[in-house]
């Protein structure tokens, strides 16, 4: 089992390296070349891809196998992913299942037409202490239910 994270704009990146670093397990950031660093912690697995807008998407999806587990807020790379037996959770903690996944995929295609009509809505509440500490503790069940 090893983790994957879609890392561009992922805010519980700390709790990740938590749970990898207690389960001792593989862990992999994908990111564009606009997220390079210098600083990076030493140790950690960085694949830097190019800025088009799936590059981080698609190696993802190269990397992870059938028992793995990917981070990521993208319902699209998520839905690939499933369809590989890929565990897929989102920066909230929340499993993405196959059953649940063709309404995701709907309702972000309505929202996408709404918004090229000219029709926006608020985007989601900014994450809290809360709800990374749900974040850690959702995937550290899911970790020790696997084990």
């Amino acid at each position: 089992m090893a983790i994957f994270v879609d890392a561009d704009a992922c805010p519980v990146k700390d709790e990740i390296r938590i749970l990898a670093d207690r389960y001792v397990l593989p862990l992999t950031f994908v990111a564009s070349y606009n997220h390079y660093s210098v600083n990076l912690p030493d140790g950690e697995t960085w694949i830097f891809v190019d800025t088009d807008k799936e590059s981080a998407d698609m190696r993802i999806l190269n990397l992870a196998k059938s028992g793995d587990i990917v981070i990521t807020q993208d319902i699209g790379l998520a839905s690939m992913l499933l369809a590989k037996g890929v565990a897929t959770f989102s920066n909230r903690g929340e499993e993405y299942r196959e059953s649940e996944i063709a309404m995701m995929l709907d309702i972000r295609y309505l929202h996408a037409k709404e918004r090229r009509q000219g029709k926006y809505s608020k985007g989601p509440k900014a994450m809290n202490n809360q709800d990374n500490e749900n974040f850690l503790h959702k995937l550290d069940t899911f970790i020790k239910a696997r084990l």
